[in-house]
């Protein structure tokens, strides 16, 4: 394999303030695929990822179990790099901002900026929110509340150090509008240049001594660090960054290739990061990417509903390459993923058990039924062989573009095009038939050699994405993984060679029937963990239940421009005809008048209403949803619904009569 150079891929750092669910999980997943990836294609990667540790939140966890912040630390960092273990993420560095050569470096970078005049004393004054660790102004609240989580804010002042972003900020607007690439997907830029920094950037409070959980400025050790100034230089400090003299690999790796992020922090990486990287004299990452979230179906994970999906809960019922598939295959390129697990359970029957599962499993048989597992190439071809080779030895080139702009789940697309092209192949040859006549057992054999080695190819190119399942796949044919320099040659299987007697099943199809009961299992255990956590951190006293006329307080969402609220087309809608989903126990699908057009929604209310109850109401629709699949069934917009504290649902209907078609607005 030719040596390309070096690529240096980070993760965001995740905050040890509890264990991460499957949308933080995922980062660490899609990093590692791009890792594995670069690493096959013949860069010398350097994947780091890891914890930030310091900060009020954490002090006040920590001081209402009546621990130390850094046993509290220590126990999260732990959960969190096993859980990243348990994924199997290739990382090279598992860093935390609690390491002893990070702190040091974070001090002397504070000094450096300080001494040349970047950072400066003053006293703020303002609303804090404690979870986000930010001060607003009043204008900037919403509804009164933090506009990032909205929470309460409370007024705090204290003396800070400041550091001057305005001073960068034409510097940086004019290098983001001269290196498109530099924030992906440009949904993300926009919002950076209109929102941030074209209306003008204020200086950022760099330091804190309302706690104490933080890197104390050394020459004025009542101020702790920052978090963002903390916790964003990891990304330099890791890998050997020194104001005082850099080592060869942060020489050989820095600037970074790819940032990897979650959108709701694509603003500090892509205004704070970038500017103190100019005050330091540094060159920016080539490249930021905010990937969007993954969300439990139509709802918020939340404790108390015991709907939290958690890594291993998954790898426990489906397994590590089930875990790794769904997460980066379901997850689109912009647009938020939806995981259920209905949806879960579908997708591993239809496309690991079905097309590639059983692929493997009939080409082995086959072998060992026609020719004891003995693997020959004959030379008896047909024309039906060609079409197969082409899009074998072609899957790798239209997989290396998809890679380029991050399209994970559709170059895993491309790989299972690759083996659902080996399904119809047997179709198109039928094995079964050639066995039964003597005169075509070179054929017979020529259409085995060709699947076996079409299904190596598959698998080398599978591996950086599932490589449990990868490595299982060429054991049992008695091979090895490929270089992907090697993946455009067909024919490299060596002939004569035998496949294993004993082919291992890959995924056995599941019955929901049988895994349904456990999960309702672990979902009824973290209630009963969050039941537990509240009592105790209520003083031993349970909390009052709270009554059906309270006030719910939802968590805000990020605000969005009127040209976003613009793009939403609203209708009432008259379902004429409702089903249960067979293969779920939650999803209804109505057929819905909307005008002169009827469309097919999928709604997550079965509990709440029988298909009886629907037909006949008139409801709220969001009309241009882009279509998707829930339990195999398609779905072309969405119901609207209000929630209450239980999670109750009641479907959004119209006031006055209205006929269907009526636009909301």
């Amino acid at each position: 394999m030719t040596n390309k150079g070096n690529y240096y891929i980070t993760t965001a750092i995740a905050y040890a303030s509890g264990k991460p669910h499957i949308g933080n999980t995922y980062e660490a997943v899609l990093a590692d695929a791009i890792a594995r990836y670069k690493r096959a294609e013949g860069y010398n990667v350097f994947f780091q990822t890891g914890t930030d540790e310091h900060g009020m939140k954490i002090q006040e966890k920590a001081e209402a179990m009546g621990i130390t912040p850094k046993e509290y630390v220590d126990d999260v960092a732990g959960q969190i790099k096993s859980i990243w273990d348990q994924v199997d993420t290739s990382y090279d560095k598992f860093i935390r901002t609690t390491d002893e050569d990070h702190e040091k470096c974070v001090k002397k970078i504070f000094k450096k900026l300080y001494d040349q005049g970047d950072i400066y004393l003053d006293s703020y004054e303002g609303l804090y929110c404690t979870p986000c660790e930010s001060f607003w102004t009043e204008s900037q609240l919403v509804d009164g509340k933090c506009p990032d989580c909205g929470r309460e804010v409370k007024p705090a002042k204290e003396e800070a150090y400041f550091f001057k972003m305005s001073k960068y900020a034409d510097r940086l607007i004019d290098y983001i509008n001269e290196h498109p690439e530099f924030i992906q997907p440009v949904s993300r830029k926009n919002e950076m240049m209109n929102n941030f920094l074209l209306p003008g950037l204020q200086d950022l409070c760099v330091s804190r001594t309302s706690f104490s959980w933080g890197i104390p400025v050394d020459f004025d050790p009542k101020h702790v660090v920052y978090v963002w100034l903390d916790a964003l230089t990891n990304y330099i400090t890791g890998i050997g960054y020194d104001p005082d003299g850099s080592t060869d690999q942060f020489k050989a790796f820095w600037p970074a290739d790819l940032h990897l992020i979650g959108k709701d922090i694509v603003r500090f990486h892509t205004i704070y990061w970038p500017i103190f990287l100019m005050a330091l004299d540094l060159p920016l990452p080539k490249q930021v990417f905010g990937h969007p979230w993954l969300l439990q179906g139509g709802d918020k994970m939340s404790k108390s509903k015991g709907n939290v999906i958690y890594a291993d809960d998954m790898i426990d019922l489906f397994g590590l390459d089930a875990t790794r598939y769904f997460v980066l295959h379901e997850m689109p390129y912009e647009n938020d993923g939806i995981i259920t697990w209905d949806l879960v359970i579908e997708r591993f029957n239809s496309d690991l058990a079905n097309i590639l599962g059983n692929l493997v499993n009939r080409t082995i048989s086959m072998s060992n039924k026609y020719f004891g597992g003995v693997v020959r190439s004959t030379g008896v071809t047909e024309a039906v062989d060609e079409d197969l080779k082409k899009v074998v030895t072609g899957t790798l080139a239209i997989t290396q573009e998809k890679m380029k702009s991050l399209r994970v789940a559709d170059c895993i697309t491309e790989v299972f095009g690759l083996f659902r092209r080996c399904n119809k192949y047997i179709d198109e040859t039928e094995p079964w038939v050639l066995a039964k006549d003597e005169a075509k057992k070179d054929r017979l054999a020529e259409v085995l050699y060709n699947l076996v080695e079409s299904i190596t190819i598959g698998a080398s190119i599978l591996h950086p994405f599932l490589p449990e399942t990868a490595e299982k796949i060429v054991a049992q044919l008695n091979t090895t993984l490929r270089d992907f320099d090697e993946l455009d040659q067909f024919g490299l299987y060596e002939s004569g060679k035998k496949v294993t007697d004993a082919p291992q099943i890959l995924f056995a199809r599941l019955d929901a029937k049988e895994v349904m009961p456990k999960i309702e299992a672990i979902q009824a255990a973290q209630k009963a963990e969050y039941e537990a956590e509240q009592i105790r951190l209520n003083g031993g006293v349970a909390p009052e239940a709270e009554k059906e006329d309270d006030v719910i307080d939802i968590e805000a969402k990020p605000e969005i421009s009127f040209d976003d609220f613009e793009k939403m087309q609203f209708q009432v809608g008259e379902i004429i005809a409702c089903e249960a989903v067979e293969k779920s126990k939650k999803l209804l699908c109505s057929q819905v008048k909307i005008g002169s057009q009827t469309k097919q929604i999928v709604s997550g209310i079965r509990k709440y209403y029988s298909p009886e109850e629907m037909v006949g109401k008139k409801v709220m629709v969001l009309v241009n949803l882009k279509p998707a699949k829930l339990a195999g069934v398609l779905s072309e917009g969405m119901l609207l619904c209000a929630e209450d504290a239980e999670g109750n649902l009641a479907l959004m209907t119209p006031e006055k009569t209205m006929p269907a078609g009526a636009e909301i607005c």
